[in-house]
């Protein structure tokens, strides 16, 4: 059975080159958490890199002499957590991966509605990328590209392998599998790995743009935030931008740049300033504009799917996004009860520490399940008890696949973070034996 015959469906933007049809998340952990940390104003969440790069143990205190030793309440106690996580953006980022597999898996155009993905992710950057700007811009910079490229370079050396053994005849684009400033080129064969590689390259060039944006932000934060929604405007009614890597990717920043922005008005706590009314109201407005806009130009893309319209996508992510930053800030959400459930937490942890390798290799696990399931199909006992024909089977075997890739590729993250490799991250300390 092919890939087709299972009834999967691309569901990507196809006007603008690769465009924005596909998702994926991101996180950061803290480098070098101190136990009494110094923040000028609340801290909820400390990046210094482009995904999470695992965790490090917080410093403990010296033993009191005499202290009885309970090894079943130790066991008990969650696990420590380095100061400023916040599990809240930590489950966002988990969910949003989920939500991306599924969409590549069942191709349903509500799921973009349901949890924007991309808007989330870009806006959590924002906020990410503007705490760490308090440092030299050219020092964030570089650590953020330090730790993208390898486990790029990594997953793309399988990639170009594979496409060249199948009679890929690279040009100069060639140099987008080394730096992706641009969608970085392939054949139709290897089509559905390498176009989620849209995402990179955005978010790439956020990075760099950042230090100037933070300085046109700052002085007039609110108006800047709302014009930020006018070049998707410009593009969808004014100008169009050219159907080549340039109009992809300025399609694509356009349509999150809004998002991006809003993620450095959450950091400088211009949210929390803003009153309740006027961001209730704006979100929702921006939520059904975005909604009417994508349900009444089905027409021009076949389906109502946020990915396939900017127009609608910038706006829906817009006011969804707003409404889930402006309630963390109101109402200080950080969902710190998470703790308290051990494998739930080390669930979230792993999703944010392995996001680069689980968005890069989801679609690799995907194409693979296909052809895994068709040899199912030569069990006879496995053709009478399993649902071989069914989408959801096939959603299980590519998380298990998933999850070989995160065991066996992961570990490029920590060596990109300058970290100690891990198996998997978020484990307990190793305790001497007495």
């Amino acid at each position: 059975m092919s890939w087709e015959q299972q009834g999967y469906q691309q569901q990507g933007y196809q006007g603008q080159g690769q465009g924005y049809g596909y998702e994926y998340g991101y996180s950061g952990y803290v480098e070098q958490p101190q136990p009494y940390p110094q923040q000028p104003f609340p801290q909820e969440y400390v990046d210094h890199g482009y995904y999470g790069q695992g965790t490090e143990p917080e410093p403990q205190e010296p033993p009191v002499a005499g202290a009885p030793a309970d090894a079943e309440a130790e066991e008990e106690k969650p696990p420590s957590r380095p100061p400023g996580r916040d599990r809240y953006f930590d489950t966002l980022r988990a969910v949003a991966l989920i939500r991306v597999v599924t969409y590549h898996t069942f191709g349903w155009a509500w799921a973009g509605m349901v949890f924007p993905s991309m808007g989330i992710m870009f806006g959590l950057a924002g906020t990410l990328m503007a705490k760490s700007l308090e440092r030299p811009a050219r020092t964030v910079v570089r650590s953020r590209m330090r730790r993208l490229l390898p486990p790029f370079w990594f997953w793309g050396v399988f990639v170009v392998l594979a496409m060249l053994v199948h009679d890929w005849m690279p040009g100069w684009q060639i140099v987008y599998w080394i730096v992706p400033l641009g969608d970085p080129p392939g054949n139709a064969w290897g089509e559905q790995a390498w176009e989620i590689l849209w995402y990179l390259r955005t978010y790439l060039w956020f990075v760099l743009l950042s230090p100037a944006l933070l300085k046109v932000f700052r002085p007039a934060p609110v108006p800047v935030l709302l014009l930020s929604l006018a070049p998707i405007v410009v593009f969808q009614f004014l100008w169009e931008p050219p159907d080549n890597r340039l109009g992809s990717a300025l399609t694509d920043l356009a349509t999150f740049l809004f998002c991006w922005i809003l993620g450095f008005a959450h950091r400088d706590g211009i949210l929390e300033r803003l009153k309740a009314p006027a961001v209730v109201a704006l979100s929702l407005a921006a939520i059904g504009f975005g909604g009417w806009y994508a349900f009444t130009h089905q027409a021009e893309t076949g389906s109502y799917d946020l990915d396939d319209i900017p127009l609608a996508q910038a706006f829906w992510s817009a006011g969804y996004v707003t409404l889930l930053m402006w309630a963390k800030s109101r109402f200080g959400i950080d969902f710190a009860w998470l703790t308290r459930f051990r494998r739930t937490d080390r669930v979230v942890t792993i999703f944010n520490s392995r996001a680069v390798t689980i968005y890069l290799w989801h679609e690799i696990a995907l194409i693979l399940a296909v052809p895994l399931i068709d040899q199912f199909w030569n069990v006879p006992a496995f053709e009478k008890w399993l649902p071989l024909e069914s989408q959801w089977f096939m959603f299980g075997v590519g998380w298990i696949l998933i999850a070989g890739f995160v065991l066996l590729c992961g570990w490029v993250e920590d060596v990109a973070g300058k970290k100690k490799p891990q198996l998997l991250p978020g484990g307990r300390p190793a305790r001497m034996a007495t």
